[in-house]
């Protein structure tokens, strides 16, 4: 890697967060296994727009077939449960428990928890901009 290439210190800074993404280090010890909490990470991103097992095969990036599965996990797990979807009767969304909102929170305080550790000696200007430039970058992202 070049370190005097910024965009090749992100893409190595992103491969580790995502190793470190597949070892669970982000995960909640009592919390239901990762690809069910990516599961819940997707509905709460969606919110306030109803999404099915068709949307979370899109934000997961898996087929439908492993969605359903998932999706079936989370609701036999009591984290989320179908509903008909009102505009159209066809259609099932998907909606989050009570389990699965205190689930989602746990899981925001643990990671949080985690990040403020990794920032402890960081300045709250240094944090705020940090903030911004990554929620700027991931953003760009998607467009």
């Amino acid at each position: 890697m070049d370190k005097t290439d910024p965009v090749a210190e992100v893409e190595a800074a992103m491969i580790a967060i995502r190793r470190r993404q597949t070892r669970r280090t982000f995960a909640v010890q009592s919390g239901g296994p990762d690809p069910v909490q990516e599961v819940l990470d997707a509905i709460e991103a969606a919110e306030p727009n109803p999404v099915g097992v068709n949307g979370i095969a899109t934000a997961l990036g898996v087929d439908q077939p492993r969605a359903s599965k998932l999706v079936a996990t989370a609701v036999a797990a009591g984290l989320l449960r179908r509903e008909a979807d009102q505009a159209d009767g066809r259609r099932t969304n998907l909606a989050l428990t009570p389990a699965g909102r205190s689930q989602l929170e746990a899981v925001h305080v643990y990671r949080q928890a985690r990040f403020t550790t990794a920032m402890a000696d960081w300045t709250p200007e240094e944090r705020a901009t940090f903030a911004n430039l990554l929620t700027r970058f991931v953003t760009a992202l998607d467009r």
